[in-house]
């Protein structure tokens, strides 16, 4: 857990387990540093279960006046959550949602979100696009074909700006890096894909897998996306600052 920026959405995790709540926090928090990540896990003599106290310990802890977002692990604890939150005052109950999105991977989308000064609409909208962030893996697991163009971008003669670039650090584009990539994307007001997937969608860009060797299109139809596409393409090659592959 970090001690969070008032200007940025807290998250609240969670969970019937205190390990749990405790360890996606930590994970978390490797991409999202400048976040309030709060565990609210197990019961309050130290058990499996949830605990309306912490919850509502955690959330004021989250919420340093941007609001915070609530994931659970189980229904029961969801069920704590939307209990703790209808007993919340008045002003603070705006700035609070409870998000029923998949728990880890909502969880680390919703904190890069929140990393990247999203408000808390975005950071919601980041949790819950973790749903439908994994289906089409298969599918965007391989570069377009040379002159398709990026998926939704339309014929090949409307991209503007394409870079092709390679994986170099040895782990590939595993979630630190993936992490790096999108916070460097959302501070760019353009439209940019890699290999089909928004390049501002943590877990689209993961789902694409892409280890070290693997290459990458980086694409964008906006007039003035190519400083964006030049700027992605140059953090890929520089290898994250990771060790790279031999050569």
């Amino acid at each position: 857990m970090t001690d969070g920026d008032p200007a940025r959405v807290g998250i609240v995790f969670v969970s019937h387990s205190a390990e749990l709540a405790n360890g996606i926090a930590e994970v978390a928090g490797q991409m999202a540093p400048s976040v309030a990540l709060v565990a609210a896990g197990g019961t309050d003599g130290g058990g499996i279960g949830t605990s309306f106290v912490k919850v509502t310990s955690a959330i004021d802890e989250a919420d340093a006046g941007a609001g915070a977002v609530v994931l659970s692990d189980l229904g029961s604890a969801l069920m704590i959550a939307e209990t703790v939150h209808d007993q919340l005052p008045d002003d603070q109950r705006l700035r609070v949602a409870i998000v029923d999105a998949p728990f880890v991977e909502g969880g680390v989308a919703a904190a890069v979100a929140a990393e990247t000064g999203g408000d808390l609409v975005a950071v919601v909208a980041a949790a819950e696009g973790a749903r439908q962030a994994w289906e089409g893996m298969a599918e965007s697991a391989s570069p377009p074909a040379s002159g398709a163009g990026s998926a939704g971008s339309g014929p090949s003669s409307e991209v503007r700006f394409v870079r092709d670039v390679t994986l170099r650090n040895k782990d590939g584009l595993h979630a630190r890096p993936a992490a790096e990539f999108v916070k460097l994307a959302n501070t760019f007001d353009v439209k940019v894909t890699v290999n089909g997937k928004d390049a501002r969608s943590l877990l689209g860009i993961m789902s694409l897998g892409l280890n070290v060797g693997a290459s990458a299109e980086i694409v964008s139809n906006d007039p003035d996306g190519e400083a964006a596409v030049n700027a992605l393409a140059d953090l890929v090659e520089s290898g994250f600052g990771e060790a790279l592959a031999d050569t």
